[in-house]
């Protein structure tokens, strides 16, 4: 019994050691994300109106703080899929189907300005 809680406690320290390295981690890539685009967030806050706040939330999630396939292979901070309408380059990915075609941009710039007029002119996002 006593060997058992002392495993059962050295287990215990390792995931809470894991999970305190895990979040430090996570709020560093967070920190840095936010760094790296709060002034493209800023302008598309000045000429949309959606929140930097919001923009910076959606893309850390969306991208996995820029680290995601589609953030790193195709610029695309925001899981934008290519619908009818576009003619641009693409990437296909896994998502909720197998192979979707997601939007790639040369730059990140230009997922930020795609992600506000999206929010701005698709009626399914018309009541935010």
């Amino acid at each position: 019994m006593h060997k058992m809680r002392k495993l059962i406690n050295v287990l215990v320290a390792f995931v809470v050691l894991f999970t305190n390295v895990f979040c430090v981690s996570a709020a560093q890539d967070n920190e840095a994300y936010i760094e790296k685009y709060y002034k493209i967030a800023m302008r598309e806050m000045n000429d949309y109106g959606i929140p930097a706040s919001i923009t910076l939330a959606q893309g850390i999630l969306e991208s996995a703080a820029g680290t995601s396939r589609l953030a790193v292979k195709a610029n695309n901070h925001f899981g934008i899929k290519c619908h009818n309408d576009w003619s641009g380059e693409r990437i296909y990915h896994d998502d909720d189907k197998n192979n979707e075609c997601f939007r790639k941009y040369e730059h990140a710039e230009e997922s930020f300005v795609d992600h506000s007029q999206f929010l701005k002119d698709r009626a399914r996002y018309s009541f935010l």
